[in-house]
């Protein structure tokens, strides 16, 4: 099996990180702790690259890509925190474009922007549809949704749901009497829709939490599978943001290391050091493997993608929150003061192990997959 990137997909790596170099994000995002008007507006960069396209088929007007390829542009919006519309734009536009919508073209150009609201799978820990909490630790349930003919209203809230402050359409998850999960779409401006936009902690990471009280929109033609794959591929983009995410701060740490000396010794020499930057480093390493493999499962395997991107999801987002730490720690002092991009780094990691479900809920998707005999299966010779 070759694991290189095709050439199209190194152009596509190359040019996503020209299109950030353009942009000053890690400096945005230190005003914008202060001021959150000084994050700039990421949709015109990602609508002029196509990449609000990206998952849609061609005769819908996208180009027809499949989740790795968008998983190498947020590896690169990673590394240098670019609050990108990837998280709420390629689900909704992936979501759209199965479901027939007529929507779907003018979203893949970017004239019309659209979020999806997180909804996650049942497992056995939590046998429903459920979203993201607006406040406390209980997942409540996924809003009501009714069905009349090809219209569909919903009921409910859903929490800090990552773009949809921003959209003019929002992609909604629902379950009906029986529980069976549906998908709308609704127009953000729609009577009975209430979007309070915000963010929390992380000023790169554009929220809202989004009320529905009877909002209608039209019924999207999907299945529970369809449904639950927008879930997933969210989780496979937040591990492989979280790569780059490591990636920059490794490489800052290690110059770092090298560079500083205490004692007549660069303090990259000392155990307590270089240990904990290696630490990054098979972290790193482990988070690349298990991104490859959800990309491999999107394409190849799809039994295996609830599995294949929440172990990326887990050991990305526990590798992030490590290496955030430890980028602190190999800096001292200044690693833990607004002189250095270090805090940055530890705020994306600290919200990235919330969001979305958080990657302990998907550590506990794992286990549910592999004890349910939905993991990948060894075969002995």
């Amino acid at each position: 099996m070759n694991l290189g990137l095709s050439d199209e997909q190194e152009f596509l790596r190359d040019a996503a990180a020209d299109a950030f170099s353009r942009v000053k994000t890690i400096e945005a995002a230190r005003e914008a702790i202060e001021d959150e008007s000084a994050m700039p507006d990421m949709w015109p960069t990602a609508a002029e690259a196509g990449w609000l396209g990206l998952l849609v088929s061609e005769e819908n007007g996208g180009a027809g890509l499949g989740a790795y390829d968008a998983m190498l542009i947020a590896q690169e919006a990673g590394k240098v925190l670019a609050g990108v519309p990837l998280l709420g734009a390629l689900p909704a536009s992936m979501l759209l474009d199965m479901g027939g919508s007529d929507k779907t073209e003018a979203v893949a150009s970017g004239e019309l922007k659209a979020a999806w609201l997180p909804a996650c799978p049942p497992s056995s820990i939590e046998p429903r549809w459920t979203v993201d909490p607006v406040e406390g630790m209980a997942r409540p349930d996924a809003p009501a949704a009714t069905v009349d003919g090809d219209s569909v209203s919903f009921t409910g809230t859903v929490g800090w749901a990552p773009d949809a402050g921003e959209a003019e359409l929002l992609v909604v998850i629902g379950v009906d009497s029986d529980g069976n999960p549906v998908a709308g779409a609704v127009e953000a401006g729609a009577a009975g829709v209430t979007v309070n936009a915000d963010w929390r902690y992380d000023a790169t990471r554009r929220l809202a939490s989004v009320t529905l009280d009877g909002a209608t929109g039209a019924k999207l033609d999907l299945d529970a599978e369809q449904i639950a794959r927008a879930y997933y591929l969210v989780q496979a983009l937040i591990a492989a943001e979280s790569v780059g995410t490591m990636e920059t701060a490794l490489e800052v740490s290690l110059e770092y290391a090298k560079e500083r000396y205490t004692f007549g010794r660069a303090i990259g020499s000392y155990q307590a050091v270089k240990h904990g930057i290696v630490e990054m480093l098979r972290r790193l390493e482990n988070s690349k493997s298990l991104c490859i493999y959800a990309g491999f499962a999107f394409s190849d395997k799809p039994e295996e993608i609830a599995y294949a991107a929440s172990c990326a999801r887990s050991v990305a987002g526990g590798g992030l929150d490590f290496t955030a730490r430890q980028q602190i720690a190999v800096h001292g002092g200044i690693g833990a003061t607004w002189e250095h991009d270090a805090p940055l780094t530890f705020r994306r990691a600290q919200l990235n192990r919330r969001l979305v479900g958080g990657h302990g809920s998907a550590t506990d998707r794992v286990a549910d997959e592999l004890l349910n005999g939905r993991g990948p299966v060894a075969t002995v010779a």
